[in-house]
């Protein structure tokens, strides 16, 4: 693959990520949105659908995590790389939504941090922020040896 294509993919593939957040109100459900955007230390849990909300929540983690493993591929060109990422991504998916299952289910005003936060790695590649200089150390080392 050229460079220039290369480029192009990644620009293509980032693209995407960015329209994912640009339209999250209008592709996904999520009464958190909102919610988050205000001083929700103070307020009460919005109301919500729960198997709804866990859906759209698990329908952008999907979207996310199928471009960010396009990314890794474009990136690294090592089809090992995205095979461990994608146990990555489903590992951790598992952990996540149980704990926003609790959340959701639970709401109290102390846990909202921690709720905020642990929401924060479903509807965003942040685990595609982690990997990236993860791998490229691990491609440096292993090229030094």
């Amino acid at each position: 693959m050229s460079k220039i294509v290369k480029y192009i993919l990644l620009f293509i593939l980032i693209t995407l990520l960015i329209l994912i957040r640009w339209f999250e109100n209008e592709l996904f459900y999520d009464p958190y949105l909102t919610f988050f955007h205000n001083d929700y230390l103070y307020i009460d849990s919005p109301r919500r659908e729960v198997l709804k909300l866990v859906a759209f929540t698990a329908l952008r983690y999907a979207l996310n995590g199928l471009v960010s493993l396009a990314i890794l591929y474009v990136v690294f060109k090592d089809r090992s790389i995205v095979k461990f990422s994608a146990l990555v991504y489903v590992m951790t998916f598992m952990v996540l939504i149980c704990g926003y299952l609790y959340f959701v289910i639970n709401p109290k005003q102390s846990d909202y941090y921690l709720f905020f936060n642990l929401r924060r790695f479903l509807i965003q590649p942040v685990i595609l922020i982690l990997l990236l200089p993860a791998f490229y150390y691990y491609k440096l080392t292993k090229d030094i040896k």
